[in-house]
């Protein structure tokens, strides 16, 4: 098995576990060159996030920040809604993507909610692993570094969802900063 963690244009595989990665077709308008399907398509528990989940992924996100020397982020529930939502999303299509059925990326998600962006990133990841082991993938892997360490960013949010099979997590962590 294997996770997969995935940020915009990189797409980097770790030991872990993943089921059935054949390609799914997409409507034409909506590729994602960068989409993995996971698994099926089917039922999800859409989870929403706590507030203690959003606080350790700003702690954890705000550690490798001020490594580099960066102000810290704060954790946002407006953010965390929209990375939740997102994470549902792939998980009804057991499909890692950042193309949500009806959005074109975070930014999109993000204006939709009344968040207006100045910036937004997005990490997504797949597999059977808890918030600290994804937190922690994510900040190992270059990729998904360099949208933690964006200069601009100020907000942060967190979200997952389970997919039918009750073993694979959906994660999406968002980080914005308002106009």
């Amino acid at each position: 098995m294997r996770l997969i963690v995935r940020s915009a244009g990189c797409l980097a595989l770790a030991a872990a576990v993943l089921a059935g990665c054949a390609p799914q077709p997409e409507a034409p308008a909506a590729k994602d060159p960068y989409a993995v399907q996971v698994g099926p398509p089917g039922q999800a528990t859409c989870l929403a996030t706590a507030a203690a989940h959003n606080a350790a992924g700003a702690q954890a996100t705000n550690r490798a920040r001020a490594r580099a020397g960066l102000p810290p982020v704060q954790p946002d529930p407006q953010l965390a809604r929209v990375a939740a939502q997102h994470a549902c999303d792939m998980a009804l299509r057991g499909r890692m993507t950042h193309l949500g059925s009806t959005t074109t990326g975070p930014s999109m998600r993000l204006k939709q909610t009344g968040y207006q962006p100045s910036i937004a990133a997005e990490n997504i990841a797949a597999g059977p692993f808890s918030l600290n082991r994804v937190l922690s993938e994510w900040t190992a892997s270059p990729g998904h570094l360099d949208n933690i360490l964006l200069p601009q960013v100020r907000d942060f949010g967190v979200g997952q969802a389970l997919a039918e099979d009750g073993r694979t997590v959906y994660w999406a962590a968002v980080y914005a900063a308002p106009r």
